[in-house]
C-alpha cells in the first residue's frame, strides 16, 4: 500500500506502529517516498522503550504524548485522505473521526480484521457512503483515494 502511495507523489502518513503502518512505511520509503508518523509517544524514548514501537522507515514523526485515542484524532486530521487495511478497534476509531470529518477514506477489502465489518456498519449506520471506496486491489485503491482527495483539496488554495 506504501508503495503505490508513494508512486502517486503523496506523502504517506501512519500512526507510527507495528503491523500495518510499519510495513506501509517501509513499501513507502522503498519506492522513494516521504513518511510521517504520529506517534502515541511523548518522545523518542518512550516510543521505543513503553511502546515497544518500530523507528525505522519514517522521515519525521511528531510525538504526541496523547497515547492511541488523542494520537488517533490528530492523525487523521493530519491526512487529506485515509486509506484502512485489516485493523483492530484503534483502526475503527481512526474510521470513524475520518467519517465524521468527510475525508475521502478508503477501505482494502479482503485482508481479515476492522475493514471486513466497514460495509456492514455503513448499512446499519444509514449515514450514506460518501467519499468511501471499497476495493481489494490496493493500487486501483489508492488511485480512487487520490482522484478523491484532489477533487476535495479543489478550491481550497
Amino acid at each position: 500500500m506504501g508503495k503505490y502511495i508513494a508512486k502517486q507523489g503523496a506523502v504517506l502518513v501512519t500512526g507510527d506502529t507495528t503491523g500495518m503502518p510499519y510495513e506501509a512505511a517501509k513499501g513507502a520509503k522503498a519506492a522513494g517516498g516521504f513518511t510521517v508518523g504520529i506517534s502515541p509517544a511523548i518522545s523518542y524514548v518512550e516510543h521505543v522503550r513503553k511502546y515497544q514501537l518500530p523507528h525505522r522507515y519514517t522521515d519525521f514523526v511528531m510525538y504526541t504524548g496523547f497515547g492511541y485515542s488523542g494520537r488517533n484524532l490528530l492523525f487523521v486530521r493530519s491526512t487529506d485522505a485515509m486509506i484502512f487495511v485489516c485493523g483492530r478497534i484503534g483502526t475503527l476509531n481512526e474510521f470513524t473521526i475520518a467519517f465524521e470529518d468527510k475525508k475521502p477514506i478508503g477501505v482494502l477489502t479482503e485482508t481479515g480484521g476492522i475493514t471486513e465489518e466497514i460495509d456492514h456498519l455503513l448499512t446499519v449506520a444509514k449515514r450514506g457512503r460518501k467519499n468511501i471506496v471499497l476495493d481489494h486491489d490496493p493500487k486501483r485503491l489508492v488511485e480512487k483515494v487520490m482522484a478523491m482527495a484532489k477533487e476535495s483539496l479543489k478550491g481550497r488554495d
